[in-house]
């Protein structure tokens, strides 16, 4: 066989074989898929990325995961939510920037971070501005927390819905806290908040405003000698091996507004958006008995873990740490806003005459 058939035979063999590829090509793309109208404008899988800093062992934590286990349900897997606990992606800090960057598409900031954002969510920061968990519930899901969601327009945000983590209490390394005037001298890490700075101000002691993420190494460095947060938080970071006490005070509402950017949620079809707000509707009835849950359960491990000595106000303690902290509210009253300190008082009323 001479060179110039090889050479001939060799070009024909890859140009049958290119053509049978096309070939192939075309007949696959002409392949008929089959529609399904429930799944109209999912046909291919949408992913959002959903950031937070908190434990998956908490009240938030096992709401996203609930969250996205409802939402991949309800689309038949073409909506998957992908969840990034404990600050792997972004701090506290960093996160509502990162949403508005398009980094994320989904987060659940602490409420007390969102008074950057508006004063008017320093109205959950006042100090026992609720008395129980059906006033947080009634509060929060009403025309009060509703209010609020909806200021994150302003800022081109969605706000979809409000998940409580339960009532804030205080840990320290030199003890025990039964009185205000025990905070005096002594250094705590809080969030990025002036109206929680206020109320440590006016108890004589130093706040320091850092990351959640960083609160664990303050204490142990000795940077600080407590902290304050809820009985989930406490437990899941595991504040309670580097803390001698713990005082069970309610001082404090901690929750948190799950929010997307009004941009990418207006672009979802009618579809995905259902399919988000009735996971997100049932998710959050969800959590709201799930964090009481957890505090109650989370409480009686530390109790069985530890030798951190837990304290625990009465209800005439907590009528003199409420007189102590009342002036913060006249000092934030014209940032919150008259209606809703009004709202907060009508409700704080309510509650305490069917205590």
């Amino acid at each position: 066989m001479n060179k110039t058939y090889k050479y001939a035979l060799l070009l024909l063999i890859g140009m049958a074989a290119i053509a049978l590829m096309v070939f192939q090509r075309i007949s696959s793309e002409a392949e008929t898929l089959p529609y399904d109208d429930d799944q109209e404008g999912l046909s291919g899988q949408i992913v959002f990325k959903f950031s937070h800093v908190v434990a998956e062992n908490t009240p938030k934590g096992q709401a996203a995961d609930k969250f996205a286990e409802l939402v991949y349900e309800k689309s038949d897997g073409a909506i998957q939510i992908v969840v990034f606990p404990n600050g792997s992606l972004y701090s506290d800090i960093e996160e509502i920037n990162a949403l508005k960057d398009g980094q994320v598409q989904m987060i659940a900031p602490s409420t007390s971070k969102l008074t950057r954002l508006s004063e008017k969510w320093g109205v959950l920061d006042l100090p026992y501005a609720f008395t129980s968990y059906a006033a947080i519930t009634e509060g929060i899901h009403g025309p009060l927390g509703d209010e609020l969601l909806k200021s994150l327009e302003a800022d081109g945000l969605k706000g979809l819905a409000h998940w409580p983590s339960g009532f804030k209490q205080l840990t320290s390394n030199k003890g025990p806290i039964e009185k205000p005037e025990d905070l005096a001298g002594q250094t705590f890490r809080i969030m990025q908040n002036d109206i929680i700075q206020s109320q440590f101000n006016l108890l004589g002691a130093t706040a320091k405003q850092e990351s959640f993420n960083f609160t664990y190494n303050l204490i142990e460095a000795g940077e600080v000698d407590g902290e304050e947060n809820t009985i989930s938080n406490i437990y899941s970071k595991k504040f309670y091996t580097v803390q001698d006490h713990m005082t069970i005070t309610n001082h404090g509402y901690l929750g948190y507004a799950v929010m997307m950017d009004q941009d990418v949620w207006n672009q979802q079809t009618d579809q995905t958006q259902r399919i988000l707000l009735e996971a997100m509707n049932e998710t959050t009835a969800w959590n709201d008995e799930n964090a009481q849950k957890l505090e109650s359960e989370q409480l009686q491990l530390i109790k069985e873990k530890s030798a951190i000595r837990i304290h625990e106000l009465s209800e005439k303690d907590k009528l003199e740490w409420e007189e102590k902290l009342a002036p913060v509210y006249a000092e934030y009253a014209d940032a919150i806003g008259a209606g809703l300190l009004q709202e907060l008082a009508a409700l704080q009323k309510k509650h305490l005459e069917n205590q």
